[in-house]
């Protein structure tokens, strides 16, 4: 890009900077010196990189969505949180917001993820455990007691039975008076990423996309703020993928569900900017940074040139980042504090709209209330004391950082190509299927962890305390338990409800709903009116496993 192309490049940004809501802080290092919004070539000098970095706020985004960075709005603080019962860990999101959170993201255990109810046999020993135990509306109302969810954004990570999880907040925020049609927050039902990395599916593919699309319309027609799906990268990190597969195949499923919001007609420019992503912030500062401002380039891309998306929202890949739980270490854990501290600077530096700090003991277990509060605290440093909210992509430019950003854009665009060509007619989505049935992501993913676990056990990756530095003064640390006693009181619970209601509305209502996943009506309506009658998530995932049957995965070798 050549001087005079600079110079008018800057004055679009400079004018849509004007034009836009900044905060009212102080703008100046440390020692009093003001600094610029954002920084660029020198006046009068040409830069050929400038066609791909280009100006926050424009397009291909590599800098941010924004003219003003985090001047204009910072990032969320979003702790994900859950444990125990419903009224447990709402006493944790009401401390987690008079902390400072400024939003709140759930955690749901293993049997809910699952959606198996508390009392099924398959739960035992795992209620609470790993997350919130949620069976039914009921507990989603005491979950959210005295948070009202028509001004607090909640995301949900959650994919198999995403959408009657859904159904359970919607009903909540109904009987808390808020007209649903104003809820906002996000949904993760990214069940690409079940299959290829976190392994938590319910149904084989093809119904599960059948209920990806009902939610997707439902949601653009009566709930346009909130966000149907989160699309993870995450889960695929920390099955052991590089950051450039990371990229890619969160991407690739992106762009999958894309296509599906396409062949039910909806408008992209309409639809689009309801898909979210959600991304990990591993150790490697400035790979991580790199990954992503590639992402948000390359999804603009794909958005614009392949899918004709025409708006800049459209074409924006919004994203929450959560530190790398893979990375932190059981041995001298309180160095937890000091990895989870730089992941999110990364996170930071490359742009996320909100973020999630892992708390110094989640290795070993659900995190402790001190540990919880030291994670939000870890943000609010960085965003109050460390300066870098004062200038958009202060990174930009960099010969390093640039060039890591193309070369995992670079490879990232290598990989979509292998997956267009598995499958049968050149989409992505007839490769992420045919992908995951030949277990080629599987594989690819286990690839690349052996290759990190042999150079960890070579002592070529240093992992402090680990495998270098691992003399210490540590103390034993407090974790928190939880207490059997919740499974026990949580089925006492379930069962109580069920006596309760009225089982022939129940009945009729899962019927209804059984009969709209065998035509082709959205099934969302039918849903919604089953968890009206307290049906439970079990009974509602076990009527739909009886319809579309279960999956299983193909042994691979």
């Amino acid at each position: 890009m050549d001087a005079r192309e600079i110079a008018e490049g800057r004055r679009r940004w400079q004018a849509r900077f004007d034009a836009a809501r900044k905060r009212d802080a102080d703008f100046t290092t440390l020692s009093g010196t003001a600094v610029d919004p954002v920084y660029g070539p020198p006046e009068g000098a040409s830069d050929p990189r400038m066609d791909r970095i280009g100006w926050p706020g424009e397009f291909p985004f590599t800098r941010g969505l924004y003219p003003t960075g985090y001047r204009g709005r910072t990032w969320t603080i979003r702790q994900f949180a859950g444990f125990g019962n419903a009224a447990d860990t709402n006493t944790r999101y009401k401390m987690i917001l008079g902390a400072g959170g400024g939003g709140l993201s759930v955690a749901f255990d293993m049997p809910t993820l699952m959606g198996r109810d508390s009392d099924d046999p398959r739960a035992l020993g795992e209620v609470g455990h790993c997350g919130v135990a949620i069976d039914s509306a009921a507990d989603m109302e005491v979950l959210f007691s005295g948070i009202p969810l028509g001004e607090v954004t909640t995301s949900m990570t959650i994919s198999g039975p995403a959408v009657p999880v859904f159904c359970m907040y919607v009903v909540a925020a109904e009987r808390q008076g808020v007209d649903p049609a104003v809820l906002d927050g996000t949904l993760q039902t990214d069940i690409f990423k079940e299959y290829i990395a976190q392994k938590e599916w319910l149904f084989p593919p093809e119904p599960h996309l059948r209920l990806i699309g009902d939610l997707m319309e439902f949601c653009a027609q009566t709930i346009p703020a909130y966000k149907p799906l989160s699309v993870s990268g995450y889960h695929i990190r920390e099955a052991g993928s590089t950051a450039a597969q990371e990229l890619a195949f969160t991407l690739a499923d992106g762009f999958g569900y894309v296509e599906l919001g396409l062949s039910r007609g909806l408008d992209i420019d309409t639809f689009a900017p309801g898909l979210s992503f959600f991304f990990d912030a591993h150790i490697d500062f400035f790979e991580e940074i790199a990954k992503f401002r590639a992402a948000r380039r390359i999804w603009a891309r794909w958005m614009r040139d392949v899918y004709g998306a025409k708006t800049e929202r459209a074409q924006w890949l919004r994203f929450h980042t959560q530190t790398a739980g893979v990375s932190l270490t059981a041995q001298q854990p309180d160095n937890n504090i000091v990895r989870t501290a730089l992941e999110a600077l990364s996170a930071v530096l490359g742009g996320t709209n909100s973020l999630h700090t892992n708390a110094l003991d989640e290795v070993l277990a659900l995190p402790s209330e001190k540990a919880a509060e030291i994670a939000v605290r870890t943000q609010q440093v960085i965003m109050e004391e460390t300066g870098v909210t004062n200038v958009a992509d202060p990174l930009g430019g960099s010969w390093y950082v640039e060039a890591l950003t193309d070369q995992i854009e670079a490879e990232a665009e290598s990989i979509f190509a292998r997956i267009r060509a598995l499958g049968s007619d050149g989409t992505i989505t007839s490769g992420l299927l045919r992908g995951i049935e030949d277990g080629w992501f599987t594989s690819e993913i286990a690839e690349a962890a052996f290759v990190y676990q042999q150079a960890l056990e070579k002592g070529e990756k240093k992992v402090v305390g680990v495998n270098c530095h691992t003399s210490s003064v540590e103390q034993p640390l407090e974790i928190l338990r939880i207490s059997h006693e919740v499974e026990r009181t949580q089925c006492e619970l379930v069962a109580r409800r069920r006596a309760e209601r009225d089982q022939a509305s129940v009945d009729a209502a899962l019927a209804r709903m059984v009969s709209a996943a065998r035509g082709s009506e959205n099934m969302l309506p039918a849903m919604l009116d089953a968890v009206r009658v307290e049906a439970t998530l079990g009974e509602i995932c076990s009527a739909l496993r009886e319809e579309w049957g279960d999956y299983r995965e193909p042994a691979r070798f």
